[in-house]
């Protein structure tokens, strides 16, 4: 993708204002270098409190759903707190300044340095819990971080960084570590600070990770997601279909990682189908499944205005007025192929669940390859099982970073406290996702790492070492 260089007057006045705020941005940032890991510590998590004290933070859901419309307050609360508690779980005691790793026998010596001023740009969909996750981990590696909100996003990420500044206030670092881009955000502003800035981690849209790769500053973007979920002939369904719905209907299936397709096993599809009812879901008919399908999808494309709202409102949006439908937590719709001609078979952003039947586990791999070579490959997969070769054959077979087994997807994929994934809201996709990395993006992704290289004895392998094995075996 090239880079458009042609300078407008308002492209060139977006560069002076940023440039200012990297200015401002460098000079905290020279000063903080100089922080201990004590005062880095302390640093951060004053900036973990400002999100998840709990006025702050109901502050801040609040005024995400009400400028966003995305979502809803409680669990936005919950977000807040959980991802921010769990990154700072995971930050405590981890080295970043100085000298974080001796290896005598290879003679390393790992030393951490700033990557320097980070472009944090965040998504809509979490306007306060993303911009503090990407602060904090710059933070920890003694960076200075400038955040570009999504428009709709920028009252409450104005909010944080006002809540930020005062707890950097108390432990008297400098303001100017964290800040954000003003009003308006535009193209031309976001597209100057990552062209500007040392490292760009991106969150969103797309258009925005490509435009986060265009900028010619070192990149971290995340993938499409559109998640499924196999539930197999071995599973709990009870507990498959409960995991399930917590993760679909969670802030109004926001995250990139709430499940939007079930693919069920043939001898299990029916008692998976109940125990999904049973937990809160609706199984549209043909009729009402077209009309969902004009409501969410009006000229092809998926609509904004009934995305990441509650069931019952996109029911209503869509004239679904059959009582288990209109107060459902969850729709379900039935489908049989993949592709742009089947749009139930993408990324809803919405409390809505396509569900596939698979004649066998074969068959369901193949359905959920079919899916994301639509969409969302190289993200993460689920699985409900108890069968051990069914897991593992995913890992080995289908391209994605994430085999999440018998959890609920969206709460499990970017860290969680019952399981080992570092807490993060941006979790890489690797080639098969269009991006550079496939892990949860975490505090090691802004740092620079010297190593101090010192001589050891020298060992030459012989050419048997190396060329016995192969030489008796092929002569």
């Amino acid at each position: 993708m090239a880079v458009d260089t042609q300078v407008t007057p308002a492209s060139d006045e977006a560069s002076c204002i940023v440039r200012q705020l990297i200015a401002r941005a460098r000079s905290a940032q020279k000063l903080y270098e100089s922080y201990t890991q004590e005062q880095v510590d302390e640093v951060v998590l004053a900036v973990g409190w400002a999100i998840m004290q709990p006025e702050r933070n109901r502050a801040l859901a609040e005024m995400a759903v009400a400028a966003t419309g995305l979502g809803n307050v409680e669990d936005k609360i919950q977000k807040n707190y959980r991802k921010t508690l769990g990154l700072l779980r995971d930050l405590k005691g981890a080295k970043s300044v100085g000298i974080i790793s001796v290896d005598a026998q290879r003679g390393l010596v790992e030393i951490a340095r700033p990557v320097g001023v980070v472009a944090a740009i965040a998504p809509s969909t979490n306007p306060a819990a993303t911009p503090a996750n990407k602060a904090i981990n710059a933070l920890k590696g003694r960076n200075a971080v400038i955040i570009a909100p999504s428009p709709k996003g920028r009252t409450s990420c104005e909010a944080l960084i006002a809540y930020i500044h005062a707890e950097l206030d108390k432990v008297g670092a400098p303001r100017d570590l964290v800040q954000c881009l003003p009003d308006p955000i535009t193209k031309a502003s976001t597209q100057a600070l990552m062209r500007l800035a040392d490292l760009v981690v991106a969150t969103g849209s797309q258009n925005n990770i490509r435009a986060a790769y265009a900028s010619g500053t070192p990149a971290f973007g995340v993938g499409a997601g559109n998640v499924a979920s196999i539930i197999d002939s071995s599973a709990n369904l009870s507990a498959a279909a409960s995991k399930i719905a917590a993760s679909k209907t969670f802030d109004n299936a926001t995250s990139c990682s709430s499940e939007n397709s079930a693919v069920i096993l043939a001898d299990v599809y029916d008692a998976a189908v109940a125990a999904l009812t049973e937990a809160g879901g609706a199984m549209l008919n043909r009729e009402e499944k077209d009309l969902l399908q004009k409501t969410l999808w009006p000229d092809g494309k998926l609509d904004s205005t009934v995305t990441a709202r509650s069931a019952p409102t996109i029911a209503a949006a869509a004239g679904l007025v059959r009582k288990e439908v209109a107060q459902c937590r969850f729709m379900m719709v039935e489908e049989h192929g993949t592709g742009p001609d089947y749009p139930y078979s993408g990324e809803k952003l919405s409390p809505v669940l396509t569900v596939y039947r698979a004649r066998d586990f074969e068959h369901a791999c193949q359905i959920v390859e079919a899916i994301y070579d639509h969409q969302g490959a190289g993200h993460s997969v689920g699985i409900h099982s108890e069968n051990k070769e069914h897991i593992e054959r995913l890992g080995l077979n289908l391209k994605v970073c994430r085999v999440i087994v018998n959890q609920a997807h969206c709460f499990a994929t970017g860290g969680s406290f019952e399981n080992g994934l570092p807490f993060s809201l941006s979790m890489g996709c690797g080639t098969w996702g269009g991006n550079n990395f496939s892990d949860n993006m975490n505090y090691r992704h802004y740092l620079n790492i010297t190593r101090i290289v010192r001589p050891l004895p020298e060992q030459v392998p012989t050419e048997d070492d190396i060329f016995g094995d192969f030489f008796r075996k092929y002569g």
